[in-house]
């Protein structure tokens, strides 16, 4: 009896101390990188390697980039026993092994796999082997998953991901769990326990705007579907616009550093989805701007939202840990305006204030502004700057 009690004591102890471990992930917005963007199913072990190597070498995990994804197609079936099994000429080391270079590079790794009977691209989902599958992942060292929604009718999907959520919690291994249900069933209203981060809209594409059949959509568009749902998003829960697509090729550098902006705002996860392997200088830039990843990562983890709009123009404010704003200015329209805000459009009691404001792509403090600021802002272009008080700059306050 006693015998019993202990391990019935020791198992509860054990439970917990996992459930607090996986309740700790993701205080901030998970920053990586993600297979599918730029390579779809051409994913191999080599590719995942050479990725790795070179999110060491630009200089992304030194800013904070640190979960290295590969999305679908790399199983392939399950073995007599239901195993999922990986592709074997395209991961011929298997996933133990390449998990293990991953983790060698001072990286996590990340892991793909579905909700539904199969995944998107029709390889085995994990449907009915919730439990099998994360145990599989514990044992390989995997450090999130990204868990898609296709193949699913008939299932419910706060059960489904609950399920998963579960698995992964008695698999033993905390897991960052990041819900790819595309927002269909308004995940942002019950999924805060469930996992780290969820969709909030369809899939991106390397589109400023556009939209084919509701299922792809420019960055612009998503932005638009965040606006209301900044209160769901804070420290271990995040709203998840999708990843990004800077450095893909079909958006102006103007296009991008605007994308790369607003994500950064909003407390989107910061996953890249180039080739990490080749790129030039712009997109290393913009994708290693530590000023603008403080913003994502600021600890405070309240997401940005908008205050002002005229339709072609428009104005959105994030709140800061150590009371700094950061602002952006945003041009829809196809030619260059002048976009301005009032100090009053944060909040009323601001409106005689006076700020520092820094731009943080030209890194440099542009003066103190009273009342306001305005800029000339090119198309589909955006300004993002900070606000600190005359009072902190005196006192050396700013990060």
């Amino acid at each position: 009896m006693i015998k019993y009690v202990f391990t019935l004591v020791f198992t509860v102890c054990i439970s917990f101390m996992y459930a607090q471990k996986f309740e700790d992930l993701a205080q901030t917005p998970p920053m990586g990188w993600n297979s599918w963007n730029k390579f779809n199913c051409n994913v191999s072990e080599q590719l995942i390697k050479e990725t790795a190597d070179a999110m060491v070498s630009s200089g992304m995990k030194a800013v904070g980039y640190q979960y290295i994804v590969i999305d679908d197609c790399w199983q392939i079936e399950r073995d007599p026993n239901g195993k999922i099994v990986a592709d074997p000429e395209r991961f011929p080391s298997g996933i133990k092994a390449l998990v293990d270079y991953v983790h060698g590079k001072g990286l996590k790794f990340g892991i793909y796999s579905c909700a539904g009977t199969k995944t998107c691209q029709e390889r085995p989902g994990s449907h009915g082997k919730e439990l099998m599958d994360a145990k599989t992942y514990a044992d390989w060292g995997v450090d999130y998953l990204k868990y898609d929604w296709c193949f699913t009718d008939g299932i419910e999907p706060i059960s489904a991901y609950t399920t998963m959520s579960e698995a992964i919690r008695e698999a033993g291994r905390p897991m960052v769990f990041s819900i790819c249900e595309w927002g269909l069933s308004k995940p942002w209203t019950w999924a805060a326990t469930v996992g780290h981060l969820w969709r909030t809209t369809y899939d991106i594409r390397d589109w400023y705007d556009g939209e084919i059949e509701g299922n792809f959509l420019g960055w612009s568009i998503i932005l638009d579907k965040q606006v209301g749902l900044e209160r769901y998003s804070g420290p271990g829960h995040w709203n998840d616009p999708d990843m990004l697509e800077v450095g893909n090729g079909r958006q102006t550098n103007t296009e991008y550093q605007a994308h790369f902006s607003f994500w950064a705002l909003l407390n989107a996860p910061l996953i890249a989805g180039n080739d990490l392997r080749n790129m030039d200088a712009r997109t290393i830039e913009i994708l290693t701007n530590k000023e603008v990843i403080a913003v994502n990562q600021d600890r405070l983890g309240k997401q940005g939202y908008k205050i002002f709009d005229s339709g072609d123009t428009e104005v959105w404010c994030k709140n800061l840990y150590n009371g700094d704003y950061c602002i952006i200015l945003f041009n829809r329209a196809s030619s260059s305006q002048q976009v301005a805000v009032q100090w009053e459009m944060i909040a009323p009691e601001l409106a005689t204030s006076s700020y520092m404001v820094r731009d943080l792509w030209k890194h440099k403090n542009l003066g103190y502004f009273k009342y306001g600021f305005n800029a000339e802002i090119p198309s589909h272009g955006a300004k993002m700057i900070r606000l600190t008080t005359m009072d902190k700059m005196k006192l050396n306050l700013t990060p």
